[in-house]
């Protein structure tokens, strides 16, 4: 059984209490809180605003072992970091103390545009 956690921007992570995880609530709301900090370190290169706050991270899956599944997008699919982007989400997510396998997976459904960004990125990029 596993646990999904959808970090998207604009909403508050879930009540750790919810779902069905074997994952004590406070244990998936600390890997939860600690995921979303290690995202907040990953720069799109071209874009001054986290990945996080860009909306970039569309599912993060916490399984009951502790693996994680990120599906995440890009702001363009020809974006220049598409090589690289997901090995330093991976490499970010797996500084967590106490995550197992991490897998990044890249999708471009739905497309990313700017309603995804959170208030704090659309305020550093004058787009409010």
């Amino acid at each position: 059984m596993s646990e999904d956690v959808n970090m998207a921007v604009g909403e508050n992570p879930p009540d750790a209490a919810a779902g069905s995880s074997a994952l004590p609530p406070e244990e998936l709301e600390r890997l939860t809180d600690d995921i979303i900090d290690a995202l907040k370190t990953v720069y799109d290169p071209e874009i001054p605003v986290d990945i996080y706050e860009l909306g970039l991270i569309y599912k993060v899956d916490i399984s009951d072992d502790r693996d994680i599944t990120i599906d995440m997008t890009l702001t363009a699919p020809g974006c220049p970091v598409a090589g690289t982007m997901p090995e330093m989400v991976a490499d970010a997510v797996r500084s967590v103390d106490g995550v197992g396998d991490v897998k990044v997976n890249m999708v471009f459904d739905p497309p990313w545009d700017t309603s995804r960004m959170s208030e704090e990125a659309r305020v550093a990029l004058n787009m409010y």
